[in-house]
């Protein structure tokens, strides 16, 4: 719609007023290409745009560089690609923690792409962040309400929710994720259903990582699944219930969080165009509509088509290959490398 197009226009436009030049964090992913196609035709001078490769995903599914450049080249942008190698990161650990001040599962990438917006002399840069929470992109908003519809009439017994989960966890927990032996006790409800979906641990989980009674009583004075279950009320769309899940917790305490402790550490303002109030405002009865926009319609928006290659490439993420980085850290009587330094952490409070 008209409409749709305007107000991320406007919007974008909004995030590009500062006395510095402003880049653009690019990936192969419809929302930072969205974004980086509004910002170049807003902008009167080449817009600069950054992206991240990885050695370890060089010719793979998660290898974002190839697409980003060609989205680049076929938007006319001042393009950079900075390949980061596991002794980067090594050399960056300590500062990368002492940064993120609190624990976090994600933030490494916004931690390395900030840092190559620094070294090109970038003070601010434009991010995708809240194109899957608004435009639906996540697969919960396909697999929470069918979870809630499949499974809600257990609801009304939550004894036998409970039941199955005891007896089913620990022969589900050698097969898979003990999650699955929870699905009848949390799958009745959205707060539920989306807690199975982002929780590192289930309730019944925390005794075992953490000491058992600080786990309980933790737990008892969070309430987090009533928190959860508020975050819904009174919404009737099965979509913009997970879409108030996924922006209340997930976006705001995870990704926009990260965003913050890892721009800052580079002393780089990321500025996130889809998550702003005014935009939401102005998209709420379109969202709250019988036809709310999806990720296509968010990125049919810009005046020139974006390339298929964008708009039909798989949803993969911002990956970074941590996992590849751990396994092959060095080990050694100095304690060099991170699972060296793992080690020295761990001792340390324990």
């Amino acid at each position: 719609p008209d409409s749709l197009a305007v107000a991320l226009a406007d919007s974008v436009s909004s995030h590009l007023v500062a006395d510095v030049p402003v880049g653009v964090f690019l990936s192969a992913g419809l929302d930072s290409s969205t974004i980086a196609a509004l910002a170049a035709e807003a902008q009167a001078g080449p817009l600069r745009t950054l992206t991240l490769g990885f050695e370890e995903f060089r010719g793979r599914l998660h290898d974002e560089t190839p697409l980003a450049q060609s989205t680049a080249e076929f938007l006319g942008t001042d393009h950079r690609t900075r390949w980061i190698k596991r002794e980067e990161f090594e050399t960056e650990t300590a500062r990368l923690m002492a940064a993120m001040d609190q624990p976090t599962i994600d933030g490494v990438n916004s931690y390395f792409v900030s840092k190559v917006a620094a070294e090109a002399g970038l003070k601010v840069a434009l991010s995708g962040i809240g194109g899957d929470e608004m435009f639906a992109g996540y697969p919960a908003f396909r697999d929470i309400p069918r979870l809630v519809g499949a499974v809600g009439p257990f609801g009304r017994l939550p004894c036998l929710g409970r039941a199955v989960r005891r007896l089913a966890e620990p022969i589900v927990a050698r097969l898979a994720s003990p999650k699955y032996a929870g699905l009848i006790e949390y799958g009745s409800s959205y707060g539920g259903a989306y807690l199975l979906r982002r929780a590192l641990f289930m309730p019944w989980e925390l005794p075992r990582v953490l000491d058992p009674e600080m786990a309980r009583d933790g737990w008892r004075e969070l309430a987090l699944l009533d928190a959860l279950e508020r975050t819904t009320a009174g919404i009737r769309s099965p979509r913009l219930r997970v879409t108030a899940l996924e922006m209340t917790w997930y976006m705001r305490n995870q990704l926009l969080r990260d965003a913050d402790w890892a721009g800052m550490a580079h002393s780089v303002e990321i500025r996130v165009p889809l998550v702003d109030w005014t935009l939401l405002s102005t998209l709420a009865p379109l969202l709250a509509g019988a036809t709310p926009p999806g990720k296509r319609d968010m990125a049919a928006t810009s005046k020139r088509p974006l390339p298929a290659a964008v708009l039909d490439r798989p949803k993969t993420g911002f990956m970074v290959p941590v996992h590849e980085w751990l396994a092959r850290s060095t080990t050694g009587p100095s304690e060099r490398g991170l699972r060296g330094w793992a080690r020295h952490v761990y001792a340390a409070f324990a």
